[in-house]
Order: C-alpha cells, then structure tokens, then sequence
C-alpha cells in the first residue's frame, strides 16, 4: 500500500528536481524499507524518534551493506526528513539528528582495453538474427557514451545519421548533443533497414522506439544487460563485462588520446566536471602502470 506522504515526497522530487524514473524508484524501495523497519519497532514516519533512525542506520551495517549503498540510503531520510518537517508534516526536524554520511572516495571506472573493445565489437559474432540491432546499439553506447536509460528510450527522431549527432535525453530530462560515430552510424542504418523489412516497408514515426525486442517490444536495460553479456562471453572476454563499462571506456579512451575534459564532460551530460575528472585518474593509474613495468629505476 502506498504511503501518501511518501507519494508527495516523491512528486515534491520530480516536479522541483526532476529526477528519473529509477532513482525515483529507488528512493520509494529505501522508504517503504525503512517504514516496514519502523513498523516492526512499533512506530511510523511521522512518530518516529532520532533513536529509530540511528537503529535502522545501524541495522543497515549490520546487513552488510557496502558504504556507498549505506550512504545513498541515509541521504534518502535525510532528504525525506527535511521535506516533511518544512512541509509541516514532521513537528521534528529528524534530518538534524541524522548524521550527514561521509563522502565515499569516487571508485575508479571499470572499463574496457582497445583490444576487448575491438573484440567485443568484431562482426565475427554477427551470425544470428538480432545482430544488427545489437551491433548498433553497442557502436552507439560505446561511440557516444550513452548511459544505459538514454540507449534503450532512444526514439527514431534523436539520430540523425545526416549530421551524425544524437540527442539523448539524460538526468534532470535534459537534451544533450553528442557526436555520432560512422560505425555507428553504418550499424544503425542496416539495422533500420533490417527493422523496415522484416515489418514491410514501414516509415517509423519520430516517437518510435528506435531499439526493439525480436517481439516489437520497447528494449529494456535488462534486454540489454543479457544482450552485452551474451556477446562478451561468446566473444572469450574472461571478464564481467556491463553495459556501463562502455560508456566509461567512451571517456576513458577519448581521454588518453588528448580529448578536453570539459568536452567530454558535456558529451556524457556530466553536471559537474569533478565527476568527469575521475577518468583523469584512471589514466593516470594506466601510466604509473606502464612506468613500473618499463623504466628501469622504477623499483
């Protein structure tokens, strides 16, 4: 059953924040978490006590949960708790008592090397019906660095293969333009062209979904999840391999070849290029690595 205050907490956040679907999701899971903990305790939202946060706080250590995870879920009450006070609805500021988690040191991006790109890219996997379709939309993560949402959601009016630009529509439903590689674009019009024959003809309209399921079905992120990691294992890459990695090697491999970090920046749809700078270090750490292994004063 949904929690109304819950419900305006979320609205509140959409409207004014304009956050995606997911992370809207996610939030109201952490809440109705915290709300079944609180039940359990024999109180609710609004006659819960700084003693019931701290426990539930410390229940989540007790799980085990990673830091991060710790982190992102203690900001949720923390954000619920100043709404519902400055809403009237709290007579507590309980976001106050809560302490404001430490900042977890930005995790190094997974990505992949130019050789598992080159591979997980051959056209020597290409033999099976959907291949076009699944070549296309991995050339456009890896060639643009779409996030796993923008890629799937992708409609037939933000490609142009004229231009060769693509606008995906990121976080906070913000427009961005992004350059379209040739590969890229090669893959997308033979799948296009696959897609028009195997329906008979048909002109898509602009709000089309570009990428399908083989049943007409909008794809999904878990479609392709199980797609890349389909390919990865059939193409003898050892490694998990996730759809987000290609869109960290995108930055990563722009970045070791001279590209600006501030360009690399607006093409991912960064808000701040502190998170952009993160790949600077991954570059970094691949330099000090071929520095130990080569120079001979280096140990």
């Amino acid at each position: 059953m949904t929690d109304p205050l819950v419900e305006a907490f979320l609205g509140y956040l959409s409207a004014e924040r304009a956050l995606s679907l997911n992370t809207l999701a996610s939030y109201r899971s952490d809440l109705a978490a915290l709300a079944t903990f609180l039940n359990v305790r024999g109180t609710s939202f609004k006659s819960a006590a700084p003693a019931d946060c701290e426990a539930w706080i410390g229940s989540l250590r007790k799980q085990g949960l990673s830091p991060a995870s710790i982190t992102r879920k203690t900001s949720v009450l923390r954000t619920f708790a100043r709404f519902a006070f400055q809403s009237g609805l709290f007579s507590t500021d309980l976001s106050c008592t809560v302490d404001e988690p430490p900042r977890q040191a930005l995790r190094l991006p997974k990505t992949l090397t130019n050789a598992e790109i080159d591979i997980l890219l051959s056209d020597a996997w290409d033999n099976y019906p959907e291949a076009a379709r699944d070549h296309a939309m991995l050339e456009l993560m890896y060639g643009s660095g779409l996030r796993v949402s923008e890629l799937v959601t992708m409609r037939t009016d933000q490609v142009d293969l004229i231009s060769l630009i693509v606008r995906p529509i990121g976080k906070g439903n913000k427009e961005r333009l992004v350059p379209l590689s040739n590969k890229a674009a090669n893959w997308l019009s033979a799948y296009m062209a696959s897609k028009r024959t195997a329906v008979g003809a048909k002109r898509f309209a602009p709000a089309d979904h570009l990428f399908t399921t083989r049943l007409g079905e909008p794809m999904t992120r878990q479609n392709f999840w199980n797609i890349i990691r389909t390919r990865a294992r059939i193409a003898g890459i050892k490694r998990n391999v996730t759809p987000h990695m290609l869109r960290h090697s995108f930055a990563t491999h722009l970045l070791a070849r001279g590209a600006d970090v501030r360009v690399i920046q607006e093409m991912l749809g960064h808000a701040s290029v502190a998170t952009t700078q993160r790949y600077t270090k991954v570059d970094v750490e691949r330099m000090r690595a071929s520095y130990t292994k080569a120079h001979p004063r280096s140990e």
